[in-house]
């Protein structure tokens, strides 16, 4: 299955200023897949080491850093010649050792000329102390579940994909029905590889059961991972993801953990999701002018899951209702719609905020921060569509900002001057395009 990253890592092979790289994102997104795949179709051999459960191979790591030792035992434990330039080094689960992360740094600077891959989340890491990250020594790409756009290769629609990214708006309007078919699909399925697999290969009931069954790993990796004093407040925020975005207003509310919940009790906590790359965080803006993050009240904010089909798995969402009608686009105050939007807008690696006025009356679902402008964002979750927000601060108090703002709906594609609306399964790649 076809992954968008794969060009870019053929682009950091090819780099004369290379550096070891850390492949980062959430457990069981593809990364090792992706980076064996990518080893065996670029390179003349792979040497893949794993550190889970594996001391013989830490071991390796216990002694010094030299590296022409560590690669003439590590040839030894993989049985596999490595040579540099055609031998990509893949090391998987790093985060059960801290010394092969170490060794990144001497990997940089005393032998550039091998190609070293990481695979992991780093789950566990970045909250426990000890640990000396090899700054400025490596480089780090993130890789996410696959995107509305991958879901049409995985499916085999590579030709409605080729018109979903074309400019020719005709085309795309006369399939509106079959890529709304296709969307509801994507939001049950959602991007999670192993769910993505088994929806091609068995249908919906046993994608149903792998979505449970990623969630119940990532409950253990919780224990596993988190200092537990933190595991039951994690598993609070966690659980609550699905409810706090079903909010009319969206923002994260901590009384709803707990009575009288304060954000000191439950920041860590926070934190740690994000680190694992399980939830993503939105801050909110004052002001939609560049750069967003000067107007940014990090106190205030959003939190997403990073799947759409895990938060409908987790709230027992009806399959034959996701796949069949329009209620998976309409429930839960569109919930599920905004959580798309976000999780298309994400792979772009742009500011990403939402802005709302104090008292209330205006609430923008996104701001983006494109090199060039500031653009608002809207999200509709039904075809009956009404912006009355964003024309209020993009046409009536802020006409001098020259804004114009984009609303992503079940509508085709509509100019009304002061803003654009794109139907929604075409949110990527206008961004792309932007």
């Amino acid at each position: 299955m076809k992954r968008l990253l794969y060009d870019k890592l053929v682009e950091w092979k090819r780099s004369a200023t290379r550096k070891p790289l850390i492949l980062n994102g959430a457990r069981q997104v593809g990364k090792t897949y992706l980076l064996k795949e990518f080893g065996s179709n670029e390179y003349d051999s792979v040497a893949y080491i794993s550190f889970d459960s594996n001391d013989r191979v830490s071991e390796i790591f216990n002694g010094d850093f030299n590296i022409q030792r560590i690669l003439i035992e590590l040839s030894a434990y993989t049985k596999v010649d490595i040579k540099p330039h055609s031998t990509l080094i893949i090391f998987d689960e790093i985060q059960e050792c801290n010394r092969a992360l170490n060794s990144l740094k001497y990997f940089c600077e005393d032998a550039p000329e091998y190609h070293i891959a990481v695979a992991g989340s780093l789950l566990g890491l970045s909250l426990h102390e000890g640990v000396s990250f090899p700054v400025g020594k490596v480089e780090s790409m993130k890789l996410y579940p696959f995107s509305f756009a991958e879901f049409l290769l995985a499916t085999g629609n590579e030709r409605l994909l080729e018109i979903l990214e074309s400019e020719n708006k005709d085309a795309t309007r006369g399939l509106h029905e079959t890529f709304i078919d296709l969307l509801r699909k994507y939001y049950f399925v959602g991007g999670m590889p192993a769910a993505v697999r088994a929806f091609i290969s068995n249908g919906p009931n046993e994608t149903r059961r792998i979505q449970k069954q990623i969630l119940s790993d990532y409950k253990h990796d919780f224990s596993k991972h988190a200092p537990s004093s933190e595991v039951p407040r994690i598993n609070m925020v966690w659980e609550s993801v699905p409810q706090q975005l079903a909010k009319e207003n969206k923002k994260f509310s901590f009384s709803q953990l707990k009575k009288k919940g304060r954000s000191a009790e439950f920041e860590m906590a926070i934190e740690w999701l994000i680190d694992a790359g399980l939830v993503y965080k939105v801050g909110r803006v004052t002001s939609l002018q560049k750069p967003l993050k000067f107007y940014a009240e990090p106190s205030i904010f959003k939190l997403f899951m990073l799947d759409v089909g895990l938060m409908n798995a987790m709230v027992d969402n009806s399959i034959i209702d996701i796949i069949s009608g329009d209620s998976c686009f309409k429930e839960f105050k569109g919930a599920f719609t905004e959580l798309f939007v976000y999780s298309q807008l994400v792979l772009l690696d742009i500011p990403i905020y939402y802005h709302s006025s104090n008292d209330s009356k205006v609430e923008i679902d996104f701001v983006v921060q494109t090199p060039d402008r500031v653009i608002p964002v809207e999200v509709k979750a039904e075809e009956n569509v009404h912006s009355k927000s964003l024309r209020t601060y993009v046409v009536d108090q802020h006409p001098d900002l020259k804004l114009k703002g984009l609303r992503f709906s079940m509508k085709p594609y509509i100019d009304q001057e002061w803003m654009e609306n794109y139907p929604l399964y075409q949110t990527q790649a206008v961004m792309r395009g932007i």
